[in-house]
């Protein structure tokens, strides 16, 4: 017994550095994925919130523009599954925003040019979207 005591003695500085070697591999192998995790959800944010300006401004020609500069709401489908897309890449709630901008904009879009109400529930799914969406980003660390 008393070998294995001198030889873990005459190694100790090597094993303790074996286990900071690890341990700092370890650490650096998470803190990269945090790294690239956080990248990937500020990068899919900005794009959303560029969609979200979008699918705004079908919106608004959509419902208080005259004649034919009216807009089209169809346009704003395209808009929409941009929007869930790149929601599966952020938070949770960011995607259940998501999810309900599409069915309010499934139930809505046809009489965003004429009904108010219609317009207030798409604008306001659009809203809460948009602040669920900053919040993340603003968590980000």
């Amino acid at each position: 017994m008393s070998g294995m005591r001198q030889q873990l003695r005459d190694n100790l500085v090597a094993l303790t550095s074996l286990a900071i070697a690890l341990a700092a591999l370890g650490y650096n192998t998470w803190r990269n994925e945090r790294t690239e995790r956080n990248r990937n959800i500020r990068v899919a944010g900005i794009e959303l919130l560029q969609e979200v300006g979008s699918l705004q401004q079908i919106i608004f020609y959509a419902h208080y523009a005259e004649g034919d500069q009216r807009g089209d709401p169809r346009m704003g489908w395209a808009d929409v599954l941009t929007i869930n897309d790149l929601a599966t890449l952020m938070p949770a709630d960011v995607l259940r925003e998501a999810v309900e901008l599409e069915a309010a904009w499934g139930e809505n879009s046809e009489g965003l040019v004429e009904d108010e109400d219609a317009f207030q529930r798409i604008d306001g799914a659009v809203e809460e979207l948009r602040q669920a969406t900053l919040a993340s980003l603003r968590a980000l660390k």
